[in-house]
């Protein structure tokens, strides 16, 4: 059916714009709906979605419409429902992939050896099962930690990968290469207990298709159109499910955006949207590129920024509306200048009559809210982070505080209690209840009576000897923190506590995220004198609650804002480490630089009237101020869209005048504030070994560090040393910068790599 033989007076293609209408008239054949930000590709889908029911083309029941959460599938079923009415009461597939998924699980159970009551269980029980196993393996939970199993099985799942799928090399993710029987193990217990987990859904049912033949013929059949929204974010097992599905009538219709594809770190792979057309040959491709949402300016910034990645299938955005600001980028001396200049920023847009419901502060990691928070709570002004806790509010801040508490208060028995098996160290409910016996008897804090109680034999001997230990760091951290500055205590408790190594131990995203909390911590730590102070100060800051119903400032990352949208955004820390960020560059080199465009992409279309890119000319990096260098992505900003202004002094960027040793425009504030006198640092010397030319270029992968540099490196790992890398494979070092390794790969080729990610090969 083509648009030619609709009525252009249908009330329901009403509002849409041609290549709008064009997508929810094409209904034959497969169809990639490539809707840039702000597009409207929502509307473009529900018509679709609408007009499929309303042609009689296929029944309600006869369309898989698959969304990612289950706030769109609602909105979705909300939206069809005003336009069809009764009607979407009666799809009962329009939902998220893992919802659909268990629905066909329920019909096909036995296939794959369950009964159709099954139980999906969640994280809290997956990872005690997995406990269960690894502790009757007689493995060291503490080394090969359940957490970290649970993270492979998870990959493996999402790339559609069952035990017996598993080579050598994927095995050696875990266990020094029992990755294999651990996976085999877990999957054989979950079905004893008749239960699966959110993996096994997606999993179970691409297992039936490809087995079952009159069963894949069965929904085949069935689904006469489907429907797949923000198909870029899609893994590797729902795009085979999908694919399988859509081999009957062919009749499939995906809605993405390549450049918006931000979620690699959770089995996204955007090369499913790249090779839809090879996928199914003779594919229509129908761009949405007329946005609704920003200004000229904005989407010609976004746009040319994007124009810098390889891997993308092209579109340019425009616009109907006229004038709007341009795109500003604003050059600052440091952290704390740079919230007190959002702050203000904040506040002169609240006076002009703007809602703070409409300002956002976007974020590339959560440890950035840290400075803003401090300075919204000095200055009064409402606030909220979305998408994750306050920075004090995250639990691993919280076990660190406690520590501190405990250290500068021994009566202070909540935080003994927090601590007192964290990170875990085999002292249980039965220790402790015995601790609080003791000190009811002998009216004593928790602290001295753990202490008193190691002199007994009251415990076991391992628990004694557990609980002694760690009385005596707490004795000599209280001893230490007399000397030591609040930071350098900070640092030193929670590397001899364990915390830290703990959580370079379950090498994840989410650990390597706190550790990036726990690093800005101590950073919070050196503005203060004593450690009182700062415990002060953050109780200050936990007290300070403002009204729920007043108007707020947003502050969350640019992952959980994907989606939103807001007239005022403001987006700090565009500095070369920060953003792009250099743990995901040293993990994934180019093809991670090309998704740390996207996220800058999705940063920027976030923002309906103002965008605002702040970068900061100094960090302070483990106690030292360090030279920063604005990140590359600014420099691929088309001039003509943006407009530059710093607040240091002679006018140019810091980049620019750290490059001349002729002339410091920024003498005089080292002069009135001999604290942040700065050297040139490790920025300035690799471009200066690198005969750094001042004309934007392109910049494919970075190959030094420029925000950790300050690590340290492992002291068992040496050049030409043969190690294993869990994604990587094994390996041998090639080159070492600080905790950084140059690494020839045996499959992977050569990686650059953070020395906790790799361990000595046996």
């Amino acid at each position: 059916m083509s648009p030619d033989d609709e009525s252009l007076d249908d009330p329901l293609l009403q509002g849409l714009n041609p290549p709008q209408r064009e997508a929810v008239l094409a209904l034959d054949g497969p169809v990639l709906m490539l809707a840039g930000a702000g597009t409207g590709k929502t509307a473009a889908l529900t018509t679709r979605l609408a007009h499929i029911v309303r042609s009689r083309r296929a029944w309600p029941s006869e369309i898989l419409c698959v969304t990612f959460t289950n706030k769109a599938a609602r909105e979705m079923k909300e939206r069809v429902g005003q336009l069809v009415g009764p009607a979407v009461e009666g799809m009962p597939w329009l939902g998220t992939f893992h919802s659909i998924a268990a629905k066909l699980l329920r019909r096909h159970a036995e296939l794959v050896g369950l009964q159709s009551n099954y139980t999906i269980i969640d994280t809290d029980d997956q990872l005690r099962v997995l406990k269960q196993l690894i502790q009757a393996e007689g493995l060291d939970e503490k080394r090969w930690p359940a957490r970290q199993l649970a993270q492979c099985i998870d990959r493996w799942k999402n790339r559609g990968l069952n035990p017996q799928d598993l080579d050598a090399g994927e095995s050696e993710a875990y266990a020094n290469g029992q990755g294999q029987k651990f996976y085999r193990l877990y999957q054989d217990r979950l079905k004893a207990l008749n239960a699966c987990d959110f993996g096994d859904l997606l999993l179970h049912m691409l297992n039936v298709l490809r087995t079952n033949r009159e069963v894949l013929e069965q929904y085949q059949q069935r689904f006469k159109y489907i429907m797949v929204d923000e198909y870029q974010d899609t893994n590797q097992v729902q795009y085979l499910w999908l694919r399988l599905l859509a081999q009957g009538h062919k009749n499939i219709c995906v809605v993405g955006d390549d450049d918006q594809s931000i979620y690699s770190w959770r089995g996204a792979e955007v090369a499913n949207i790249l090779r839809f057309e090879k996928d199914f040959p003779g594919a229509k491709v129908i761009r949405l590129e007329q946005n609704y949402r920003s200004t000229p300016d904005i989407l010609a910034a976004a746009s040319g920024l994007i124009g810098a990645n390889s891997e993308r299938l092209g579109k340019t955005l425009w616009t109907q509306r006229n004038g709007g600001d341009k795109v500003r980028v604003i050059g600052v001396w440091d952290g704390p200048e740079e919230a007190r200049r959002i702050g203000e920023e904040a506040e002169r847009l609240e006076r002009e009559g703007a809602s703070l419901a409409q300002v956002a502060i976007l974020v590339r990691a959560q440890f950035q809210t840290r400075e803003f928070e401090d300075r919204f709570i000095a200055i009064g002004l409402p606030y909220k982070i979305v998408g994750g806790f306050r920075f004090y509010e995250r639990a691993e801040i919280r076990d660190a505080l406690a520590y501190l508490r405990l250290i500068t208060q021994p009566s202070d028995d909540l935080a003994f209690e927090r601590i007192y098996n964290t990170p875990k160290r085999g002292l249980g409910d039965k220790t402790l209840e015995k601790i609080h016996r003791h000190a009811r008897a002998r009216a004593v804090p928790l602290s001295l009576a753990a202490f008193e109680i190691t002199e007994t034999d009251e415990l076991p001997a391992r628990a004694r000897n557990t609980l002694y230990a760690l009385m005596r760091d707490v004795g000599r951290w209280r001893e230490a923190a007399k000397t030591l500055s609040p930071a350098e205590l900070a640092r030193t408790v929670l590397e001899e506590s364990g915390y830290t190594t703990a959580l370079q131990n379950e090498k994840s995203a989410e650990s390597a995220g706190r550790l990036e909390n726990l690093a800005e911590l101590a950073r919070a730590m050196e503005e203060y004198e004593t450690l009182g102070d700062f415990l002060e100060h953050v109780s200050l800051v936990m007290d300070n609650d403002a009204n729920d119903s007043a108007e707020k400032l947003t502050i969350m990352t640019i992952h959980a804002a994907k989606g939103l949208e807001f007239d005022n955004v403001f987006l700090p820390g565009w500095e070369e480490g920060v953003f792009p960020s250099q743990r995901a560059l040293d993990e994934g080199g180019l093809s991670a630089l090309e998704e740390e465009r996207r996220l800058a992409y999705v940063a920027i279309t976030r923002a309906r009237r103002r965008c605002t890119i702040v970068h900061a000319a100094n960090r302070r990096i483990y106690g030292q101020w360090t030279s920063s260098i604005p990140s590359r992505f600014i420099a691929e900003l088309p001039a003509a869209h943006v407009d530059q202004e710093t607040t240091l002094s002679g006018g140019a960027s810091l980049w620019r005048a750290q490059w001349s040793e002729a002339s410091d425009p920024f003498a005089d504030v080292a002069r009135n504030q001999p604290s942040r006198i700065v050297t040139r640092g490790p920025g300035w010397q690799r471009a200066a070994a690198r005969d750094y030319d001042p004309a934007p270029r392109r910049i494919a992968e970075s190959t030094r560090s420029a925000a950790s540099f300050a690590a340290k490196p492992r002291g068992d790992i040496a050049l030409g040393a043969r190690v294993f890398h869990e994604k990587f494979g094994y390996g041998t070092v090639t080159s070492q910068e600080g905790n950084k390794l140059e690494i020839e790969f045996e499959t992977a080729g050569a990686k650059r790599v953070i020395d906790s990610f790799v361990k000595p090969a046996p």
